[in-house]
């Protein structure tokens, strides 16, 4: 089975930032790695390497973060629906299929690409359970998120994302990829 590689870099709005990923696609696999610099609250850098299982499962999460005071890193792993953050036990995560890094439009891809919603004019809403890290601090919470399809786009689709209060239509491309997410990231690179 051959691997499709890709990249992307995208401006990140809320820490004037940016973030870059290149990530593979093998099957309905992803592996990916990136790297993202943001100026608030305060200067930082982060690298990260995701991995998933068949059907965009997330399977771990590596993440570093790196400020002027100190490096923290966070090893995320589900094992057949079982998280662990650095190894302790998240039951608070049990029925979370994937990931979602504050701040990398990446990690909007998964649940994207599992339902095909890029691609399906006029689907339901989809409802999932993510484990949701911040950014800078890598706290790991249980958040509530919502996907649903909206409209064709030139080159892919408008999907609406909902968490909370918060709402955003979001222009995917045909890789599943964000292109526009508005007060978000927009993508530099296509």
């Amino acid at each position: 089975m051959s691997t499709r590689h890709l990249a992307r870099t995208w401006e990140i709005f809320p820490d004037r930032g940016y973030s870059t990923a290149w990530l593979g696609l093998t099957g309905s696999r992803l592996a990916a790695r990136g790297r993202s610099v943001g100026l608030v609250p305060e200067p930082y850098w982060v690298t990260y390497s995701l991995e998933t299982t068949d059907a965009y499962v997330t399977s771990r999460l590596h993440v570093t973060v790196e400020t002027a005071a100190s490096a923290r890193t966070l090893d995320l792993r589900n094992e057949a629906g079982r998280w662990t953050a650095d190894g302790e036990y998240r039951p608070d995560l049990d029925g979370a299929l994937d990931c979602d890094l504050g701040l990398c439009p990446l990690t909007n891809t998964m649940p994207v690409l599992r339902h095909g919603l890029h691609r399906q004019p006029g689907t339901d809403p989809h409802h999932f359970l993510m484990a949701w890290v911040s950014v800078p601090g890598l706290d790991v919470s249980a958040n509530r998120q919502t996907y649903t399809h909206i409209a064709r786009a030139e080159h892919g689709a408008r999907i609406r994302y909902e968490s909370g209060d918060f709402r955003s239509d979001v222009e995917f491309d045909d890789d599943g990829l964000v292109l526009d997410y508005p007060l978000v990231a927009t993508a530099l690179t296509r």
